[in-house]
């Protein structure tokens, strides 16, 4: 009887801290929906008014009514432009080479904790790391050539990370059914992992752009300017991005150029949202093409 009782005492207490933790987690839950949807109603109120087409074809301004982020919207696409072709190929190459190439060594094991590393690394160390590296070793200047590469190396371990989870969630039995039909490892890489894993390739692409199009820390201390009333006219030019336009008008006094940055926010969510919209369709899509 005495070990009845202690067992059903243990299974209470197992319920009631399990109730405990589940009441918790759905606090802390609900409280973090509040505050994001107390900021977003907040950035909307005041930027939504802002929000025209004027605002979006119009050059940065010291007059907040005719200011505009056209400088900075264009930047940050000729940004992203550049970050996807120095980034992609590299990461996507990397993460097959790794998965499927590279020999189970300590070099290896080395490479990969490294990378796990590099993926939680302060963005502001990769504006650092930009600033000496490619402005002042390379002589690029603060360019866009210098701003691309820099965030290249900000989002190189997270697309090689997502990348390789893609690769290894390939079952091996298609390997070996490739193998058995006589296909080499090349051909097994190009026809078939490659395609399969895409989905969940381009998903990590695009969450790792979502990061790099939202990042002011690196660019600042790499030295992108705040105020351009220009569009850039080559890799070598100076540049502006949504993140730090946003940054110049909350750091001014005046109440109208806090409404500039709230609808430059607001712009900035959207572009996030679209993207990640995106990625979302663009996994269904080609999920649904392999089923096993």
């Amino acid at each position: 009887m005495t070990t009845i009782a202690l067992s059903s005492l243990g299974r209470t207490r197992r319920h009631w801290g399990e109730t405990i933790f589940k009441l918790c987690a759905i606090s802390l839950i609900t409280l973090a929906l509040l505050l994001l949807a107390a900021l977003l109603i907040n950035v909307t109120m005041d930027g939504l008014p802002r929000l025209s087409w004027q605002f979006l074809t119009s050059f940065p301004s010291r007059f907040a009514e005719k200011a505009g982020i056209y400088s900075a919207l264009v930047g940050s696409a000729y940004l992203m432009v550049l970050i996807g072709i120095f980034s992609i190929p590299l990461g996507i190459g990397a993460a097959i080479y790794l998965e499927e190439y590279a020999p189970n060594n300590r070099f290896t094991r080395f490479i990969e904790l490294n990378i796990a590393n590099l993926a939680g690394v302060p963005s502001v160390i990769y504006g650092i790391l930009g600033l000496e590296l490619f402005v002042r070793i390379a002589n690029f200047e603060r360019s866009l050539l210098s701003g691309a590469l820099t965030m290249s190396l900000l989002i190189l371990p997270v697309i090689i990370i997502a990348s390789r989870e893609a690769v290894k969630s390939i079952p091996g039995s298609i390997r070996e059914a490739a193998l058995a039909l006589g296909a080499t490892k090349s051909q097994i890489v190009f026809t078939q992992i490659i395609p399969i894993a895409f989905p969940g390739i381009l998903t990590g692409c695009i969450l790792a752009f979502s990061r790099a199009i939202g990042e002011a820390a690196p660019l600042i201390t790499l030295g992108a300017l705040t105020y351009i009333p220009f569009l850039p006219d080559g890799v070598f030019s100076p540049f502006t991005v949504l993140p730090i336009q946003a940054f110049n008008w909350v750091s001014r006094p005046q109440d109208s150029f806090h409404q500039n940055a709230a609808a430059a926010i607001l712009v900035l969510l959207i572009v996030l949202l679209l993207l990640n919209s995106a990625a979302i369709w663009l996994r269904y899509k080609f999920q649904r093409r392999f089923n096993w």
